[in-house]
C-alpha cells in the first residue's frame, strides 16, 4: 500500500516531465485537447463551448480567478470546462496534481479541487494533506488510488504537459477557449467574451 512517504517519492519522479525537451511537443489535436478520457470535466459535460485551463494548485492567479471561473461556468450552463493540471511550481505542485487526480478516481475530484483551490499561500504536503482530510477524505485512499491508476495519472500530466508547451504558455493560468488559446488571466468580462467569441 503507498504511503504518503511513497508519493513524495513518486512526485520526485514524475518531475522529469517538467525538464522534457521542449522539441518533444507536437502540436495537439482537438482530440487530445478537448477530449482526453482522463481530464477532468465540471460544468456542462453536453456543452456547446469547451473552455480549457491548464493550472497549477500553488499558482495564486488560479486561486484568484477560480471563483471566477466556476461561477460564468455555472450561470452560463452550456460551458464544458476541462481541468488541465500543469503543475510547473515543483515537486510540491506535482503532489497536489497527483493527490486530486488520485481523488478523482473514487469519485472525489471536484471536492479535492475546491480543497486546494481554496488554500492560501504557497502549499507543502501537510497542507495538502490537511486540506483534502477536511473535505472528508484519507491520504490512505488517495495514495491507494494513485497507486492503482499511477500509468493513468502520469501519463495525463505528460500529456497536458507536452499540450502546454506546444501552445508556447509560459504560466498559468492558461486557457483554450474553442479555437484560440489565452494566456494569462482572464477576468469576467474577458472570459465571457471569450466564450461568446467561441459560439460565434
Amino acid at each position: 500500500m503507498i504511503t504518503r512517504r511513497h508519493l513524495l517519492q513518486i512526485s520526485a519522479g514524475a518531475m522529469a516531465v517538467m525538464t522534457a525537451d521542449s522539441s518533444l511537443a507536437q502540436e495537439p489535436s482537438e482530440q487530445a485537447v478537448f477530449f482526453d478520457k482522463n481530464a477532468p470535466v465540471l460544468g456542462n459535460a453536453k456543452g456547446n463551448v469547451t473552455v480549457v485551463e491548464y493550472f497549477d494548485y500553488q499558482c495564486p492567479h488560479c486561486k484568484t480567478m477560480h471563483p471566477t471561473l466556476m461561477k460564468v461556468v455555472k450561470e452560463d450552463g452550456n460551458v464544458r470546462l476541462v481541468m488541465k493540471d500543469w503543475p510547473v511550481f515543483g515537486d510540491v505542485s506535482v503532489f497536489a496534481a497527483q493527490a486530486t487526480l488520485g481523488a478523482a478516481q473514487i469519485g472525489k475530484y471536484e471536492a479535492a479541487l475546491e480543497a486546494l483551490m481554496s488554500t492560501s499561500g504557497r502549499l507543502t504536503h501537510e497542507s495538502i494533506e490537511e486540506a483534502l482530510t477536511g473535505r472528508g477524505m484519507t491520504m490512505k485512499e488517495i495514495a491507494a488510488a494513485v497507486n492503482k491508476h499511477f500509468a493513468k495519472i502520469s501519463g495525463l500530466l505528460d500529456r497536458n504537459y507536452l499540450q502546454a508547451v506546444a501552445f508556447g504558455f509560459i504560466g498559468t493560468p492558461s486557457f483554450v477557449i474553442g479555437r484560440t488559446t489565452y494566456p494569462g488571466v482572464l477576468d469576467e468580462k474577458g472570459l465571457r467574451e471569450a466564450i461568446a467569441a467561441a459560439r460565434t
